[in-house]
């Protein structure tokens, strides 16, 4: 009697994760090819998103345009509508205009969006891997900072709270009391995440060696961010380009050399208690009462309590509101340094009231064009970390 072995089946099987995968991050599609449970290519799918913000924003006046790019990028708001308006300033030449103390508040704003930002990355990274808990402990100081923008503006997400020229309107009673409570608080309970994790030998073992990206190929994507100082880039552009008085303060740029998902979230664990480090000294800078625009009322509306008398004061009240002001015609670049690393807007004036062109340079963009490079020759299983190592967010990507 006689034998026969079995023959081996040696095809690839093609499968889709996403877009409907609640790990894909909003709605990401990766056609994968997979031997066994082994990737061997991989192809990233955007455009279920498509919400066509930057269009819709050329037909607003300048004002108008700040709660339309802050719902870009949905978990770095206020980041968004910073580097509008830092754009806009500078196409109008009123950067030097901008008061001291409104560029700390701005910037104290930019550090509480980051660290809320990377409070739902690693709540809901962790629970993708598996460690269900660390997610309610995000959320729960996350809820903190969803206070602080509600006491600013009404708003919990979306406080649009920045304007072109300064604020919209000064610190409400009791700020500096919520944002210091905070900063007393989040240090330790960073330590607490850090607890659960950073030597946890599951966390290791699924995050270690998994989704690596070369220096050379990191910068070649052109990923910035965590996704660069991962692997030993210190590109941020808080130094290397500072804005709102970056300079002036003092914090460190976190860096890792493994590029890998163990190393992603080292520095993203660093980078928010860099952020508390700017908080404390721009909250010690900003007085609870003073200038929080530039006072030019062709730009921003005068205050609530101003009584006009004459009738060119009722005119330019008028114009304000229903036309808007002009920018100088013109190009400009500006990028500040966001939750997922550089982004900034270009945007184009042809000298009117509304912009000709805005686009937004997006990191989530170019870390999905890298994703199929970290998970090529790895396991199907590592997909997801992969995914939630970049951090992207799909309201970034399909403007």
């Amino acid at each position: 009697m006689t034998t026969t072995t079995p023959e081996l089946r040696s095809e690839t099987m093609t499968v889709n994760m996403g877009p409907q995968h609640p790990s894909t991050h909003g709605v990401l599609r990766l056609i994968l090819q997979l031997s066994g449970e082994t990737v061997v290519s991989a192809d990233a799918t955007i455009g279920y998103l498509h919400t066509g913000i930057e269009k819709t924003a050329e037909q607003k006046k300048w004002q108008q345009v700040i709660p339309l790019v802050e719902r870009m990028d949905y978990l770095g708001a206020q980041s968004n509508s910073l580097a509008f308006v830092l754009a806009v300033e500078r196409l109008m030449g009123i950067e030097s205009k901008i008061p001291p103390r409104v560029r700390d508040i701005r910037v104290l704003i930019a550090e509480l969006q980051r660290i809320s930002s990377h409070l739902v990355w690693l709540g809901t990274h962790a629970l993708e891997i598996g460690a269900v808990s660390v997610m309610m402990y995000c959320f729960r100081e996350r809820e903190l900072l969803m206070n602080i923008n509600e006491m600013l503006a009404g708003f919990r997400m979306f406080p649009s709270y920045l304007r072109i020229g300064g604020l919209r309107e000064d610190l409400p009673p009791k700020f500096h009391e919520a944002v210091n409570a905070f900063v007393e608080r989040f240090p330790s309970k960073l330590t607490e995440y850090e607890d659960l994790l950073t030597k946890n030998q599951i966390w290791l073992k699924r995050t270690r060696g998994v989704g690596v990206i070369s220096r050379e190929d990191t910068i070649g994507y052109g990923l910035v961010g965590p996704l660069a100082r991962a692997v030993g880039v210190p590109y941020d552009v808080r130094k290397t380009f500072p804005y709102s008085g970056y300079d002036t303060f003092q914090f460190d740029v976190p860096v890792r050399e493994h590029g890998d998902v163990y190393a992603r979230y080292l520095v993203r664990i660093e980078e928010m208690r860099q952020s508390i480090r700017i908080i404390k000294q721009a909250i010690d800078r900003v007085p609870p009462r003073g200038p929080f625009d530039i006072e030019d009322y062709r730009i921003v509306p005068p205050p609530k309590d101003k009584v006009y008398t004459e009738m060119e004061g009722l005119i330019q009240h008028f114009l304000i509101y229903s036309q808007g002001f002009t920018v100088p015609p013109g190009d400009v670049y500006v990028p500040i340094e966001g939750p997922r690393g550089e982004h900034g807007f270009y945007i184009v004036s042809d000298g009117s009231n509304r912009p000709y062109r805005i686009k937004m340079r997006p990191a989530s963009l170019y870390a999905c064009q890298a994703v199929p490079k970290m998970i090529e020759r790895g396991m199907i299983a590592d997909v997801i970390a992969v995914i939630g190592s970049t951090d992207v967010v799909m309201g970034d990507v399909d403007r």
